[in-house]
């Protein structure tokens, strides 16, 4: 399920919400992940970037396929493929970090 933002009783994408407003402009959201979407990063002269929770994001993957299907279709399609510049980020929250 995409999360989707309310404004003036009409119901938006991530896509949508952030390009109305140029701040943002040459972010990359990837499709059917907005429950993932975590927030805006920026790295050294580059940004923003969305930014996804990892965890989140291979669950959503999972819902299609076998969790292992999953997690390694994130490790070569997601995180392995690169968009230029604007590439989003993935992180792991602190509370999902095993030590």
């Amino acid at each position: 399920m995409t999360k989707k933002y309310t404004g003036v009783g009409v119901n938006v994408s991530l896509l949508e919400k952030f390009s109305e407003d140029e701040r943002f402009e040459g972010m990359v959201f990837y499709d059917g992940l907005d429950d993932a979407f975590i927030g805006v990063g920026w790295r050294f002269n580059v940004g923003p970037i969305a930014v996804y929770d990892r965890k989140k994001v291979i669950e959503i993957l999972g819902e299609d396929m076998s969790q292992e299907d999953a997690e390694e279709h994130f490790d070569f399609n997601v995180i392995g493929g690169w968009v230029g510049d604007f590439t989003p980020m993935f992180v792991e929250l602190q509370d999902d970090i095993e030590m």
